[in-house]
């Protein structure tokens, strides 16, 4: 007999992984696949931002402007290892909207949510400031400042499986969900492991399509369901450069073609600059940043910074399809971020939820509608509401503030190892920095060196503890250490995992 689970979850990306942890700590069995790595889609790819959305105030979106304001400080204070307050620096840009209709903006957006302990709205002279510092003088001279939270937003989905994980979620990367059907009061999911490229099923009394890119695909060829959502695949794309100003505060830069960018400052080398918004046709596991977006966003900073950048400069780029609900406006960058769940319960049968659209920063409370909307058909779910705002994701459990107290900890409690390494555990790991270091006395206890600080120790803590598989997962997703590695690094990271030996 398969398995028999409350509720199966299709895609592992922040969604998925979101319910799952949900759910599981409300007493429901919960199965998720994901057929890639987790968070190997949108999930990775955004802006590597928890904010409210200044500029979706424009579109009167104040609910969820209200919502995810709210949310900033609650995964702050859950995530306190990989979530960071940021101060933003809105230069006025006399051409463009008037300074009284960017402070009008930011005292809603100081108001709206729930603020605590992040500072408030303060007005700048930029001339006098060290933020105006790179911008062009001649042009910019007044400027406002706001508060918004930097995420890791991979880690903070992982963070989010592994807590599933440990209330009993059984987590399972690189499986496809071949088919999806009905079979009496439960769901039969036909699974391919791509791993062993063998195929079995499983048994679920509800099931969740968050597939994200792929909602549409898995909801009409796998389940075989028609919908009345749409969605609209918007791809934004990034570029990381060398960074462009010493200080650590970000930029918001407005376009004379109404869209914003972000100058964010990227660990301590760089520079991230994005994101643009135009739509996507094709399959999203293959979306690459254009020629065309590079230089707009190229463009962009220069029309800020005094110090221009150029294609040559980029030292990363990267790329996303964001899988928005289509709420039939022109203009991809209008388009709702807001999500939609669509419930599949006709004539009794076993239900079927699927998820269109959504932020990194309103997850939390996309799990929590999608549990309540299945909650008459697992009355467990009726349980412990809200209780994922207040319980810290795995390595969170210090206070929100306290970040250099627990690198001062982890520097009196592994004194031979470099204060760097560990202020970079601390912001990754948390406190199961301890885990990870368990018995370490030297430096040669972390073992082999891959380069950039990534050693043996680390690599086999993200293989049995994450479910890293690949140098790509390692690298690009678990950590941003591909930033600092070359081509001979990565290639002995690679051989390291061929071996079989992590």
């Amino acid at each position: 007999m398969d398995d028999l689970y409350d509720l199966a979850i299709i895609g592992g990306g922040i969604n998925g992984c979101g319910i799952a942890r949900d759910a599981a700590g409300r007493g429901a069995s919960v199965y998720l696949c994901e057929m890639n790595d987790l968070a190997s889609a949108t999930s990775s790819w955004s802006t590597k931002l928890v904010h409210g959305g200044l500029r979706y105030l424009e579109y009167y979106e104040f609910r969820l402007v209200h919502e995810a304001l709210k949310e900033r400080e609650c995964l702050w204070a859950i995530a306190p290892h990989i979530i960071a307050p940021l101060r933003f620096v809105l230069p006025h840009h006399k051409g463009l909207r008037p300074a009284w209709l960017l402070r009008l903006g930011l005292f809603l957006y100081d108001h709206l949510g729930g603020r605590k302990l992040l500072p408030p709205t303060t007005t700048l002279r930029l001339g006098e400031d060290v933020v105006g510092k790179p911008l062009q003088r001649d042009l910019f001279s007044l400027g406002f400042e706001y508060s918004d939270c930097r995420v890791d937003d991979a880690r903070l989905t992982v963070l989010n499986a592994m807590a599933a994980r440990a209330q009993g979620a059984r987590i399972e990367t690189r499986v496809r969900a071949l088919e999806a059907r009905r079979e009496g009061e439960h769901w039969r999911v036909t699974l391919e492991d791509r791993n062993s490229g063998t195929t079995r099923s499983i048994r679920a009394r509800a099931l969740i399509n968050a597939a994200g890119p792929w909602v549409s695909e898995v909801l009409g060829v796998r389940m075989g369901g028609a919908s009345k959502a749409r969605t609209r695949l918007v791809q934004g794309s990034h570029i990381v450069v060398r960074k462009l100003f010493d200080h650590d505060r970000a930029y918001i830069f407005q376009n004379a073609d109404g869209r914003i960018i972000f100058a964010i400052p990227y660990f301590d080398d760089f520079t991230l600059i994005g994101t643009t918004d135009r739509d996507y046709q094709g399959d999203p596991a293959k979306v690459q940043i254009t020629a065309e977006e590079t230089d707009y966003l190229c463009a962009s900073a220069n029309a800020y910074f005094s110090q221009q950048i150029d294609p040559k400069g980029v030292v990363w780029a990267y790329s996303g399809v964001r899988p928005l609900y289509d709420d039939g406006v022109s203009e991809a960058k209008a388009a709702t971020r807001d999500y939609v769940l669509e419930l599949d319960e006709a004539d009794g049968q076993p239900p079927a939820l699927s998820v269109f659209g959504g932020k990194i920063t309103t997850y939390r409370r996309l799990a929590e509608a999608a549990l309540e909307k299945l909650a008459p058909h697992l009355p467990m779910l009726r349980s412990k509401a809200g209780w994922t705002g207040h319980t810290p994701l795995p390595g969170g459990d210090f206070p929100p503030t306290g970040r250099a107290d627990l690198i001062a900890a982890l520097q009196a409690a592994y004194p031979a190892l470099p204060p760097a390494l560990l202020a970079r555990f601390a912001a990754t790991y948390g406190t199961r920095t301890h885990q990870l270091l368990a018995g370490c006395a030297s430096l040669k206890d972390l073992g082999q060196d891959f380069g950039a600080g990534l050693t043996e120790r680390e690599v086999r803590y993200l293989r049995d503890e994450e479910w890293a598989r690949t140098a790509e997962d390692i690298l690009w997703r678990r950590t941003k250490l591909g930033l600092w590695m070359n081509p001979i690094d990565v290639a002995g990271l690679e051989a390291f995992l061929a071996r079989g030996e992590a």
